[in-house]
């Protein structure tokens, strides 16, 4: 049940927000009413597509405050290579997940999208109760990939590292302006067979992708990126825990596993 922040009634344009929040969560109670049903029945997992996520406030904020500057020691290198064949997994990615060195409206955001409103939001959209946010982003936060990168598809770790929590949602919303149907990127959720065709998002600007996380929830963006030099998928990323999850579902445990895919 949707808290009474939640509950609906006349108000601004979702184009806006007051008392200086960057979520219009009115705006989120009156959508999540026809996108649970749709989350909870879409394949090859649960998940779903939300266009115009945040209001254009935020966006051009987020946008003006991007860290553009690629010296800036608060970016990480987040590439990953498999530790038995030594082939990269996950290549140019770069994430920045320290709260406190994040510019201002991103902080906030971050704030927001882990505060009781949000999780409220989530927990209808999910059918999935008592959600915990994780104050260390651990594998979260800004994401930035640049050309020839890509994201092998996987599955994600499934207990939180340091808090020994069960890991249930992914909330990943994409920050890319102009991004051409060429440059790649695409996210694809697959089929635990592997059988595909995968369903394929465009990580295009205020595009936000919600699903669950389990042993069969395979996802990435397989393919190197063709975008130009200096331009990046970028993208913000949060994780959702509980405390427990139903038996079956997913096995304990710190590891991300990887598959190729088909030819």
């Amino acid at each position: 049940m949707l808290r009474k922040l939640f509950t609906p009634k006349s108000t601004p344009s979702a184009e806006t927000t007051s008392n200086g929040l960057l979520l219009d969560y009115q705006d989120l109670a009156r959508r999540v009413v026809e996108q649970a049903p749709r989350y909870q029945g879409n394949s090859p997992f649960p998940h779903i597509v939300i266009d115009n996520f945040l209001p254009s406030t935020t966006i051009q904020k987020l946008l003006e405050e991007y860290p553009k500057e690629q010296d800036n020691p608060l970016w990480n290198n987040a590439s990953h290579t498999d530790k038995s064949s030594g082939e990269y997994v996950q290549k140019e990615k770069r994430n920045i997940r320290d709260y406190l060195q994040m510019p201002p409206t991103y902080r906030q955001l971050f704030w927001e999208l882990n505060s009781h409103g949000f999780l409220d939001y989530l927990a209808t959209l999910s059918g999935i109760a008592n959600l915990i946010p994780d104050p260390n982003l651990r594998g979260a936060g800004i994401h930035q990939i640049s050309r020839g990168g890509f994201l092998k598809v996987h599955t994600d770790f499934a207990t939180h590292r340091d808090f020994g929590l069960d890991r249930r949602l992914n909330v990943l919303i994409y920050l890319n302006e102009e991004w051409s149907e060429s440059y790649g990127g695409h996210l694809e959720l697959w089929d635990p067979q592997m059988a595909g065709p995968p369903q394929r998002v465009l990580p295009i600007l205020n595009r936000c992708v919600v699903f669950s996380t389990t042993s069969q929830s395979f996802h990435g963006h397989p393919q190197p990126l063709t975008c130009p030099d200096g331009v990046y998928r970028r993208s913000l990323a949060l994780y959702y825990y509980t405390n427990g999850r139903p038996q079956g579902e997913a096995e304990p445990g710190f590891a991300t596993h990887w598959r190729d895919v088909p030819a």
